[in-house]
């Protein structure tokens, strides 16, 4: 299975699950001051997982973020570690909790 595969079978199935698929953040952040690059899937999403904001595409969401980190970039080149990467991600602002999942 390709990686391609792989990621429209899990969005698919959060779809089918009664998620909305969002789009992915910039790589590099344009309104979070604490950072420079997306490190998680959940970082763009702290102020809705916060409650701090209403989600514009509901409570329920699914996601493939691309992520960059570089705090173990020494470590990189081994079978675990890497800088660049897509996180899949599936959100509950609320929704359900994980018994209902």
């Amino acid at each position: 299975m390709t990686s391609s595969e792989i990621r429209q079978k899990y969005l698919k199935f959060f779809e089918e699950r009664g998620h909305k698929r969002i789009k992915p953040a910039p790589l590099v952040l344009e309104n979070d001051p604490t950072t420079l690059f997306t490190s998680s899937g959940m970082q763009p999403l702290v102020p809705y997982l916060k409650g701090l904001r209403t989600h514009p595409r509901g409570v329920r969401l699914v996601d493939v973020q691309p992520s960059f980190r570089a705090e173990d970039i020494e470590e990189v080149g081994d079978n675990r570690h890497t800088t660049f990467f897509e996180m899949l991600g599936n959100w509950s602002l609320g929704n359900y909790f994980k018994k209902e999942q």
